[in-house]
């Protein structure tokens, strides 16, 4: 007769904590994490505890330990002692102000056109896309071109159409300058506005327009009433996105007008680089570049703010 040997006991498993389950956790993600993690304590960290000290003497760049602590005194300097530096925020703050606006209404319109089922829509959005992925030093230079004085190409259909009697200088002037450097940022972001909005128009249901048009609306009260009010996301991710490319203006001013005549179409980071690579003031430049970045952080945080309270 055979006998049967029970079968052992299983002891029971403790439950993990918690703890010990985040712990796993952040032992699977930290490879995949570390090496993101090294490169912003490395590019973006750093240089920002960095430029924070050096904002804070008057610095010595061939030897760094001679350096001057001031302080507060960059900072100072630049609210109370510079009058360029105004200049620059008030040219920087035009710039968000005017590109803006026009980069998101242009942007929109060619997006709901380019929405519906035309002959050839794709070559027109490729076309309208063809800016985005220029070069700015390219198209700068061919901004400054195309706004030459003299007999430059505008002044030229100007003068044939009849709209000015003798050429303007365009370049050489505090407020005519500004023209060709908007243009240049409008014209660039109108493609990228669009193919955001275009995304953002295939995702809403037709379900929703039919049923306005059964309910009897039109083409602009559909938009106006659905279209509009569920672009809303949209519109927040889009305007902060614009507003920190605006305040980060640099290159087309450099090369267009290199901030002349005087200074006078600087913007905050043109004038920053002159002040640290061209009068070789580190401290200075550094504490511009920090005033520049806590008022992007700031308008960020409002525009956020602005647009959540909308959308809710």
């Amino acid at each position: 007769m055979t006998t049967i040997a029970p079968e052992p006991t299983r002891t029971a498993q403790p439950k993990p904590t918690p703890r010990e389950i985040k712990l796993q956790q952040l032992r699977v993600a930290a490879p995949f994490v570390l090496p993101g993690l090294v490169l912003v304590l490395v590019f973006v960290v750093w240089p920002l505890v960095r430029g924070l000290q050096m904002s804070l003497y008057d610095w010595n760049l061939p030897v760094p330990s001679r350096s001057q602590f001031v302080g507060l005194h960059n900072f100072a300097r630049a609210f109370t002692q510079d009058p360029t530096f105004w200049v620059a925020t008030r040219n920087t703050f035009l710039y968000v102000i005017v590109t803006v606006p026009l980069q998101i209404a242009f942007g929109l319109l060619i997006a709901v056109l380019l929405n519906d089922k035309i002959r050839g829509r794709g070559v027109f959005r490729t076309m309208f896309y063809l800016p985005v992925v220029t070069s700015w030093l390219i198209v700068s230079f061919v901004f400054a071109f195309l706004f030459s004085d003299g007999d430059g190409p505008v002044n030229y259909l100007l003068t044939r159409i009849g709209l000015i009697d003798t050429n303007v200088a365009w370049l050489h002037s505090t407020w005519t300058a500004q023209v060709p450097i908007m243009l240049l940022g409008i014209w660039k972001g109108i493609g990228w506005n669009m193919v955001i909005f275009l995304a953002a128009l295939q995702s809403i249901p037709e379900e929703l327009s039919e049923a306005a048009i059964l309910d009897g609306a039109n083409a602009w009260q559909r938009f106006r009433r659905v279209t509009l009010p569920l672009l809303r996301p949209t519109f927040q991710f889009v305007s902060i996105a614009l507003i920190i490319g605006g305040f980060n203006v640099f290159i087309s001013v450099y090369l267009i007008t290199g901030g002349g005549p005087e200074h006078s179409t600087e913007v905050l980071l043109s004038y920053m680089y002159s002040q640290a690579f061209t009068n070789l003031d580190f401290g200075y430049g550094t504490a511009i570049g920090l005033i520049l970045g806590a008022t992007v952080m700031v308008f960020g945080f409002l525009q956020r703010r602005i647009t959540r309270g909308a959308i809710d």
